[in-house]
């Protein structure tokens, strides 16, 4: 049995969530919170226009094509707005296809740059847990990327939204299916791909309820000889890893906490920051687990209607995931392991341990203190990454 020393100390969910605000605070003020929002190098989407036309892949369409399809864009087949942009539903009739079309805003330098990213990265990306781009449109002015439709939404708006609620069965399929499309990214495709951006709104839930992650116009690939690179800070408050937002170092490791959050919401049916609330969702759920109570952390709704074992295994690896200190993380097959019940999760520490926000590097694990009054045990996983 391997014993990892960390460090722990009386945490207050609201107290956390108040050193988080004021570093995203401090960070703007020092001019390292600038979000990404800058012009994309002139005569780049050219470049990318010449390079998709001539690879297997998604296809060009023009743009009185994706009019046609949406009926001009018609208000009643908004489906939503998606990031920097709005999604329409359409039908390609040459393909007999009902699709969503992403428009980006054309007012929106950070939408110019996401659909840039999102062509070079999700288009070289093959997997059945990610959505499918199916298409893209360069012209008039407009930049669109057409995608594979998703009938049954995402779980943010059956969780959180919908009268609509996603029973037990189907909620315990997405997490394996969003770590599986994570594993891919990080370790099974040609380059390491870190999203940056892992919520529950970016999975989508097609015909059968399987995931197909999407939305990965602030994805960045990533050289594994360079390592983690410090970044202008872009994300989602409420899934951003401690480190993340501290030190700007987007890894592996900060997808895989986004990653734990998604997991306790899934179980929980509830957002992971609450307006009404100071606390986090993963301080309450850590405060439910030191008392022994997590069956108190399920989604009321479900009416106690659940299977205890995923219960229990779903719960414990989002918060083994959400592990403030980032080398205590699993690495996300380690976590797809345990909720395909092939291993056993770590004894978690009772009290949530406080973020190290004084990291020197997120490459190395830094050197186990002489003595520790806690310890992370695991059972039949190997610590490490």
């Amino acid at each position: 049995m391997n014993n990892v020393a960390v460090m722990v100390g009386p945490v207050v969910g609201g107290g956390f969530l108040t050193v988080v605000i004021v570093l995203l605070c401090w960070r703007r003020a020092q001019g390292v919170v600038e979000f990404e929002d800058q012009e994309a190098p002139l005569g780049f989407e050219d470049a990318m226009n010449g390079e998709l036309d001539h690879n297997a892949g998604p296809r060009r369409y023009s743009y009185s094509e994706l009019v046609r399809a949406t009926n001009n864009f018609a208000n009643e087949g908004l489906l939503g707005g998606e990031g920097f942009g709005e999604v329409y539903k359409g039908f390609l009739s040459q393909l007999n296809m009902t699709v969503a079309v992403k428009r980006v805003s054309k007012r929106s330098r950070q939408g110019r740059k996401e659909y840039i990213s999102e062509l070079k990265i999700i288009s070289g990306l093959r997997h059945k847990n990610l959505v499918k781009l199916m298409g893209w449109c360069n012209e008039k002015g407009e930049l669109l990327l057409i995608y594979q439709f998703m009938p049954n939404g995402s779980p943010d708006s059956r969780l959180f939204r919908d009268k609509t609620m996603l029973k037990w069965a189907v909620r315990y399929k997405i997490a394996p299916g969003l770590a599986s499309a994570l594993l891919y990214r990080h370790e099974e495709s040609e380059q390491s791909v870190i999203h940056r951006d892992i919520k529950s709104s970016n999975i989508m839930l097609d015909s059968d309820f399987n995931i197909k992650l999407g939305d990965f116009g602030l994805a960045r690939l990533m050289d594994e000889d360079a390592g983690v690179k410090t970044t202008a800070l872009a994300g989602t408050f409420g899934y951003m890893a401690p480190e993340y937002i501290s030190k700007g170092k987007a890894s592996k490791a900060s997808d895989v906490y986004s990653f734990g959050v998604v997991a306790l919401e899934i179980a929980c049916g509830r957002k992971s920051i609450q307006s009404n609330s100071d606390a986090s969702l993963v301080a309450r759920v850590w405060e439910l687990y030191g008392a022994d109570r997590l069956v108190d952390a399920l989604d009321k709704r479900l009416c106690m209607e659940f299977e205890a074992k995923e219960l229990e295994y779903l719960v414990n690896v989002g918060l083994w995931c959400a592990y403030p200190v980032h080398t205590l993380r699993p690495s996300i097959r380690q976590a797809l392991r345990v909720l395909k019940f092939e291993a056993h999760f770590p004894d978690l520490p009772k009290n949530m341990p406080p973020p190290n926000y004084n990291l020197v590097s997120l490459e190395e694990e830094p050197p186990l203190p002489p003595s520790a009054p806690h310890s992370l045990t695991f059972t039949s996983i190997n610590a490490g990454r």
